[in-house]
């Protein structure tokens, strides 16, 4: 009997339009976070190269901190993903809402 199981793709666009696979994700043993990193996970995960469930659990990431990353590319960009800018594009981002 064949059970249902979700296909993965072999790779997905990344977040600069380069082929993106499981082999050109950040090492499970990543501390430092850069913009870029955190931007190719996310794009792993939306492409449907790995679940939520897997990321957190491959990079000892909470479900908020993955979720923060997911937004802040949703609503800014990569540019969104800076720590140094967080405030700024959270501000601007309210703004847009309330016009």
């Amino acid at each position: 009997m064949i059970e249902n199981q979700k296909i993965k793709p072999a790779q997905v666009v990344g977040p600069l339009g380069e082929p993106l696979t499981i082999a050109d994700l950040p090492p499970p043993s990543t501390k430092r976070w850069v913009v870029r990193r955190k931007a190719e996970v996310v794009a792993a995960v939306t492409g449907g190269l790995l679940s939520v469930d897997e990321v957190c659990e491959r990079y000892s990431l909470t479900l908020e901190e993955f979720a923060s990353w997911q937004r802040a590319v949703d609503r800014s960009g990569m540019p969104g993903l800076r720590v140094t800018r967080i405030q700024h594009y959270r501000d601007l981002y309210e703004r847009q809402q309330k016009y």
